[in-house]
C-alpha cells in the first residue's frame, strides 16, 4: 500500500511560502532595512526641492538587492559557524532548510541584478559605491571576524557608506555633507554592536569569533570604548547644525537623544550585566532612527 501524500513516511514537500520565507531570511531583513533607511536619509538630504520619487524608488530597489545579496553571501560563508551559535543555529543554511548551492545562486543573482539595476536606473557612481560596500563587507569584514577584534571598525565602514550612497544617487556627486552622515552611522555602530556582543559573548566564543566582546572577559575595554564612541557621536551630531544643513529643532533633539544614549552607556559601563547591555541595545536601536527623523524634519536646504 502506497503512503498518502501527507503521511509520516512520505511527508509533503515544503510549501512554497516556507521556502520563499527562508530565502528572505538569507537577505538579513533587519540589516537590509537599516541600510535602506540610512540610504533614504542620505538621498533626502541630498535633494534640493521636490523629491524625485521614481529615482528614490530605483535607488532603494537596487540597494535592497545589493544589501540582500551581501547578507545571503555572508550566511553562505558563515553557515558552519552559525551552527555553533544559539542565536544563528536556526538560520536556513545552518538548520539545513536550504542547500548551500541554492543559497549561493540566489546570492549571486540578486547581487548582480542590484549592481546592474543601480548602474542603469540610478547612476554609475552609485553602482560603483555599492560594489565597494559589498566587497568591503564580504572580502574584508567577514573573514576578519575570526582573526582580529579590529574587524568591527572595518565592518563599520561598509555599514556607514549607504548614507553616502543615497547622496550620490540624488546628486551624482560627492561632497562633504554625506560624510557627516557617514561619521554618525559609523560611530553609532560601535556601542550598538558592543551591546549585542556582550549579550551573546558566549555564542561568539563558541564559534571562534575574535570579536572584542568574546576576548575582553572583564568587559572593561569594551565598555570604555562604548562610552568613548557615544561621546564622539554626540559631538559629531552637532555638525549638521554647525554647517547649516539642519536647524535648532534638530540640534535640541539630537542633544537630548545623545545625553540619554550616553546615560545608558554609562550604566552599562558601571554594571556590565546582560540586562544593562540589553538596555543599551534598545537605546541604540531607538537613537539612530530618532536622530535621522529630527534631521529629516528640520532639514535646511
Amino acid at each position: 500500500m502506497k503512503d498518502s501524500p501527507g503521511s509520516i513516511l512520505n511527508p509533503p514537500a515544503p510549501l512554497l511560502w516556507e521556502r520563499t520565507f527562508d530565502f528572505i531570511i538569507l537577505t538579513k531583513p533587519k540589516i537590509t532595512s537599516l541600510v535602506l533607511f540610512t540610504t533614504f536619509v542620505g538621498f533626502y538630504t541630498g535633494i534640493d526641492g521636490p523629491i524625485p520619487f521614481l529615482l528614490l524608488f530605483h535607488t532603494l530597489a537596487g540597494t535592497a538587492l545589493m544589501a540582500g545579496g551581501a547578507g545571503a553571501f555572508n550566511m553562505y560563508i558563515e553557515r558552519q559557524l552559525d551552527v555553533l551559535m544559539k542565536r544563528t543555529a536556526l538560520r536556513p543554511l545552518a538548520a539545513g532548510r536550504l542547500q548551500p548551492g541554492s543559497a549561493l545562486i540566489f546570492a549571486l543573482a540578486i547581487s548582480i541584478s542590484g549592481f546592474i539595476y543601480l548602474y542603469v536606473q540610478v547612476n554609475h557612481l552609485t553602482s560603483m559605491l555599492s560594489a565597494i560596500i559589498f566587497a568591503g563587507y564580504l572580502i574584508l569584514y567577514t573573514p576578519l571576524k575570526t582573526k582580529t577584534w579590529v574587524c568591527t571598525f572595518i565592518g563599520a565602514v561598509p555599514g556607514a557608506l549607504p548614507a553616502v550612497l543615497g547622496w550620490t544617487a540624488a546628486k551624482n556627486a560627492i561632497s562633504y555633507e554625506p560624510w557627516i552622515l557617514f561619521a554618525i552611522v559609523f560611530l553609532w555602530q560601535m556601542p550598538h554592536f558592543y551591546a549585542i556582543g556582550w549579550m551573546h559573548r558566549e555564542d561568539y566564543k563558541r564559534a571562534g569569533f575574535s570579536l572584542l566582546p568574546a576576548i575582553d572577559c572583564s568587559g572593561r575595554r569594551l565598555s570604555r570604548q562604548a562610552l568613548l564612541f557615544i561621546a564622539l557621536l554626540v559631538m559629531v551630531t552637532t555638525l549638521p547644525y554647525v554647517f547649516g544643513t539642519a536647524g535648532i529643532v534638530y540640534m535640541i533633539g539630537a542633544a537630548a537623544a545623545g545625553i540619554t544614549f550616553l546615560a545608558f552607556g554609562w550604566r552599562f559601563a558601571r554594571s556590565l550585566t546582560t540586562g544593562s547591555a540589553r538596555l543599551l541595545f534598545i537605546a541604540s536601536a531607538l537613537y539612530l532612527p530618532l536622530l535621522m527623523i529630527f534631521l529629516i524634519l528640520n532639514k535646511i536646504s
